[in-house]
C-alpha cells in the first residue's frame, strides 16, 4: 500500500513515536487522525493532521473517536495502535533492610492492561469493523508491541499486555484476511521518548551498555519499521523487533 493512499488513525499520537509517525505519514501524503489524552501535544501537531482527545481505556471514547475519524478523513483503511503507559514494579518485593513486603497494586496492573491490551484490542475491533462497514480494501493495522514481551523484571503488567498484543497480531491477521486487512506488529527496544526519558540515569546507562549497536533507538528507527509494514503488502501476522540487538 502506498502511504499517500492511507487514511489512518494513530493512537498516542501527541508525543514521542506517535507524533513522529503522524508527521512522517502526513509529509508522505497520507491522511492522518491522531488521538491522545495529551491535548496540548495534539495541538502542536502539523496543520492538516486531524486530532481529537482519545482515552483508549474508555470503550465509549474509542467507538466515538473511530466514527469521528472516518468521517473527518472521508474513510479509514489503517490503524497504528501506539498508545501505551508504564506502571512498573516487582510483583512482590521484600525490603532487605526492614523485611517489609510490598506487592504490585491491582490498580497499577489494571491501568496498564486497560490501556496497553484492552484499549489496543478495542481500537482494532472498532477500526476494523469500520473498515469492513466501509468496504475498505486493502486495509492495514500496525500494533506497537515491545521486546518486553519476552519478559522483563519489574514489568509483569507491561510484558503481559505486549506479549498478548504480539500473539493477537497473528490471530487477527488470520481473522481479517477475508476482509483484505493485514495485521503486523513492531516491537521497540529502548527508544528516546518522554516515557523513557524519565528513567533513573544509572539504570538507563546500564541498559545502553547492553545494546550491541551502542545507543538508544530513535523514533525514526521505529518509523522505518512501521513504514515497511504499511507498504509491504506481503507482510502479515508477524512482529518485527527493532531494538539494536538488545534482545539477542
Amino acid at each position: 500500500m502506498q502511504l499517500k493512499d492511507l487514511k489512518i488513525i494513530i493512537t498516542g499520537g501527541a508525543q514521542g513515536m506517535g507524533a513522529h509517525f503522524a508527521r512522517s505519514l502526513h509529509a508522505a501524503g497520507a491522511t492522518v487522525a491522531c488521538g491522545d489524552v495529551n491535548e496540548a501535544g495534539l495541538a502542536e501537531l502539523s496543520a492538516g493532521i486531524h486530532r481529537r482527545r482519545l482515552d483508549v481505556s474508555s470503550e465509549a471514547d474509542i467507538a466515538s473517536f473511530v466514527g469521528w475519524a472516518a468521517d473527518a478523513m472521508g474513510g479509514l483503511n489503517g490503524l497504528i495502535n501506539n498508545a501505551g503507559i508504564l506502571r512498573d514494579g516487582l510483583l512482590v518485593k521484600k525490603d532487605r533492610t526492614t523485611g517489609a513486603v510490598t506487592k504490585l497494586s491491582t490498580d497499577d496492573w489494571n491501568k496498564v492492561i486497560g490501556v496497553n491490551l484492552t484499549g489496543a484490542t478495542l481500537m482494532v475491533r472498532e477500526s476494523v469493523a469500520k473498515m469492513a462497514e466501509l468496504g475498505s480494501r486493502p486495509g492495514v493495522v500496525v500494533n506497537m508491541s515491545s521486546i518486553a514481551r519476552h519478559g522483563n523484571r519489574g514489568q509483569s503488567n507491561y510484558t503481559s499486555a505486549k506479549a498478548a498484543l504480539a500473539a493477537n497480531t497473528f490471530t487477527w491477521a488470520r481473522e481479517f484476511a477475508p476482509l483484505g486487512i493485514r495485521v503486523g506488529a513492531v516491537a521497540p527496544g529502548m527508544v528516546e521518548t518522554p516515557m523513557t526519558q524519565g528513567m533513573n540515569q544509572k539504570a538507563r546507562d546500564a541498559l545502553v551498555a547492553a545494546i550491541p549497536v551502542g545507543r538508544i533507538g530513535l523514533p525514526e528507527d521505529l518509523w522505518l519499521a512501521v513504514k515497511f509494514v504499511l507498504e509491504c503488502d506481503y507482510f502479515n501476522g508477524r512482529c518485527i523487533d527493532v531494538d539494536g540487538g538488545l534482545s539477542m
